[in-house]
C-alpha cells in the first residue's frame, strides 16, 4: 500500500513538473503523506527530475529539512 502511494506522487509530481508553483504544492504534500524511507527515496528522485527541468529547483528547499 505504502509503495502505491510513492508511486502515485511520482506520478503527480511528473505531470505537474510544468508548473513550479504546483510542483512545489506537491511537494510539501507529499512529505506529509509519505513515510520517512519514501522521503528520502523522494529526495532523490526530485534532485534528478530538477537537474532536467530547473526552473523546480525552488521546490528543494522543502526537501532540505
Amino acid at each position: 500500500m505504502a509503495r502505491a502511494m510513492f508511486d502515485y506522487t511520482k506520478t503527480i509530481l511528473n505531470k505537474v513538473s510544468f508548473d513550479s508553483n504546483l510542483f512545489c504544492r506537491e511537494v510539501k504534500k507529499a512529505l506529509e503523506r509519505l513515510l520517512p524511507h519514501e522521503i528520502e527515496e523522494l529526495k532523490i528522485w526530485v534532485m534528478t527530475l530538477t537537474r532536467q527541468n530547473p526552473e523546480l529547483n525552488q521546490c528543494l528547499i522543502y526537501l532540505k529539512t
